[in-house]
């Protein structure tokens, strides 16, 4: 007798002739979190295969000044400037330092502009997946004004 009034009086014991109302919301809410568990793996592996592409701008900038080592225009504007436009930055001599700081080419990082999507989808659609998140905004902003533009210029005729 003293065995089944332990059994009756133990919280932890399951009891069979009533069930309680929490343990049911316990179970649906663990049942909840499992769920959002589930999710956030999901999300977090859908995170890891987003890789986003990086492209090259042709510029290089010093780390200790700010200045910009632009391909295209060499450092022929600056005094005392060699370096002929057109001149990658991986091809300046070794010796080739900033003309405003005198920083090496070690200080130099290269500015690169991130084409957000996955890097598997790059190639699909008319080229416009490929382009920057600014070239996209122009491409849509601009062909609304220009439809806009147009709209208006219906007004004009009449």
């Amino acid at each position: 007798q003293q065995q089944n009034a332990l059994e009756v009086t133990d919280p932890n014991a399951p009891s069979t002739a009533l069930s309680d109302p929490m343990d049911e919301a316990m179970e649906e809410m663990d049942e909840q979190t499992r769920e959002a568990m589930e999710k956030a793996k999901k999300a977090q592996l859908l995170r890891e295969q987003e890789v986003f592409m990086k492209k090259s701008t042709g510029i290089h900038k010093c780390t200790n000044c700010d200045w910009e080592y632009d391909e295209t225009k060499g450092d022929s504007m600056m005094i005392g400037g060699m370096i002929k436009p057109g001149t990658k930055f991986e091809d300046l001599p070794a010796d080739w330092r900033c003309p405003v700081c005198r920083a090496s080419k070690d200080a130099f990082a290269e500015v690169v502009e991130e084409i957000p999507g996955f890097e598997v989808n790059q190639g699909y659609g008319f080229g416009t997946n490929s382009w920057t998140a600014g070239q996209k905004n122009l491409a849509i902003f601009g062909g609304l004004g220009i439809f806009f533009l147009l709209f208006l210029s219906g007004y004009a005729m009449s």
